[in-house]
């Protein structure tokens, strides 16, 4: 059975501080209500760590281990976590705003509940990652698929999706409003329950083979000047 990690709460980090800390521990370590504000974070070992209600606005995790780290409350407006690994990660209910993944691996992470508005995913290795009850307005998306997938409470609004693969995707709610839409593919995808408004007649063809509600519909036919009855 691996030990239970012991609790580090209410503490201010460096870098150098948390170098010491990590030198010769056992157990991945547990922050609590940690402050990492501006700190340099980038290229450690930080794996399996878990952060609860810390904070990180502005730090740099740049090609940092991140692999099965949970995070739980953090606030980390602007962070960067370029090129980091973060493979198999946990965020809940997390403000990650206008934070940088570029490059970053994120296989099979997963994301609930957290505020991804202004976020940057670019060249990010994906596979498997999943967003939950997440808000990703005006995020860069370009070229992440979501084939096959549930997406529940999404909030793409304004959001750059270009080249991505929504090919049956299933949206349960959420918001596709005034998305940039560029070669994006949706055949098969179950779209009756996502806000399509700013949606253009001349995107028509990128939706062939995509099931939308009446209402759907006849927003889109409204839009030519025509009325339904």
């Amino acid at each position: 059975m691996t030990p239970t990690a012991s609790v580090i709460s209410d503490q201010t980090w460096s870098r150098a501080d948390l170098l010491a800390c990590l030198q010769g521990r056992d157990t991945p370590p547990h922050f609590e209500r940690c402050n990492f504000d501006e700190a340099d974070l980038s290229r450690l070992d930080l794996r399996g760590a878990q952060f609860t209600l810390c904070q990180f606005a502005e730090a740099s995790f740049e090609r940092a281990l991140l692999s099965e780290t949970r995070w739980a409350g953090c606030r980390a407006r602007q962070a960067d976590f370029g090129l980091a690994d973060l493979t198999n990660a946990r965020f809940q209910d997390c403000d990650l705003n206008n934070t940088q993944w570029t490059r970053a691996k994120l296989a099979s992470a997963l994301f609930t509940g957290v505020k991804l508005t202004g976020a940057h995913f670019a060249e990010v290795s994906a596979l498997g990652i999943v967003f939950k009850d997440s808000l990703l307005i005006d995020a860069h998306l370009r070229s992440l698929s979501f084939r096959k997938h549930t997406l529940a409470q999404l909030d793409f609004s304004e959001a750059d999706l270009s080249g991505c693969d929504f090919r049956e995707a299933v949206f349960e709610g959420g918001s596709l409003r005034n998305a940039h839409l560029k070669l994006a593919r949706f055949e098969g995808a179950d779209l009756r329950d996502v806000d399509l408004g700013g949606l253009r007649l001349a995107n028509a063809a990128q939706f062939k083979g995509a099931t939308i509600s009446h209402r759907q519909a006849a927003s889109l036919v409204e839009e030519l000047g025509l009325r339904v009855v």
